[in-house]
C-alpha cells in the first residue's frame, strides 16, 4: 500500500505508525489525492498498541488525529463502512 501511495498520492499526509488503518486513497477536485483511514481500525490500534481503553482511544482520535490540520492533503477518515448485500 505504501508503494502505491508513494507513486499515486505524492504529497499526501501519512499518519505515523497507523499504516494498518489505511484503506485507500481518495481524490477531490481541486485538491491532491489524500489517504483514507478507517476510524474503526485507528481506534483498535490505539487500544491494542497503546493500551488505551476504548473511551481513551476515541477521545485521543477525536482530539489528536481528526482535529489536526497538516495541509491541503490532510488525511480523511471513514467512520462507518456499509456492507451492500447482493441478492
Amino acid at each position: 500500500m505504501i508503494d502505491y501511495i508513494d507513486e499515486n498520492a505524492e504529497g499526501a499526509v501519512i499518519l505515523s505508525d497507523l499504516d494498518d488503518a489505511i484503506i485507500g486513497v481518495v481524490e477531490e477536485f481541486g485538491n491532491g489525492p489524500r489517504i483514507l483511514y478507517s476510524t474503526e481500525k485507528i481506534i483498535q490500534i490505539l487500544i491494542d498498541r497503546d493500551g488505551m481503553s476504548e473511551e481513551e482511544a476515541v477521545e485521543y482520535y477525536g482530539f489528536n488525529i481528526v482535529g489536526m490540520f497538516a495541509g491541503e492533503q490532510n488525511p480523511v477518515f471513514l467512520v462507518k463502512e456499509f456492507e451492500k448485500k447482493i441478492k
